[in-house]
């Protein structure tokens, strides 16, 4: 199971979105959301709650897809999000996340018994390139134990 399936299977927000996993590696997770009148907001767009999931959701697809190895041992958590929005969104959107710190690294302090914490950068963009919001999530892996 990719990392977008995991999160489609697991996650209802994602699939009432119908948000759509384009690519989920290790090093970049990119997820559309369909342009949809009912998650609209008072100017035609997507509803800046919508973009915030959508944004949210690539930060989770890299997390699995860097972490799935550890999901044994630790739960990742999000820790806190922030959101700028940049431009008017129209139609559809995508949002593209990276890990913002190397996994090894934060895999040698879960190893080390710490409990670490680490950014996901996320731009969203409109369908001709423009960015319209950026997002940061700040990512935990809580151990187990």
């Amino acid at each position: 199971m990719t990392a977008g399936e995991m999160l489609a299977a697991t996650v209802p927000m994602v699939r009432t979105l119908d948000l759509e996993f384009l690519e989920t590696t290790a090093d970049r997770a990119v997820v559309r959301m369909p342009d949809q009148a009912d998650y609209h907001n008072h100017v035609g767009g997507p509803h800046a709650g919508a973009m915030f999931t959508l944004a949210e959701s690539a930060s989770g697809a890299i997390v699995i897809a860097a972490f799935g190895d550890q999901l044994t041992r630790a739960v990742p958590l999000a820790v806190s999000a922030e959101i700028g929005y940049k431009k008017l969104a129209m139609g559809e959107v995508t949002a593209t996340a990276t890990l913002g710190r190397p996994a090894a690294e934060v895999v040698a302090e879960l190893d080390a018994g710490e409990r670490p914490e680490f950014p996901v950068a996320v731009q969203i963009q409109r369908a001709d390139g423009a960015v319209t919001g950026e997002m940061t999530v700040v990512w935990t892996l809580r151990p187990n134990s």
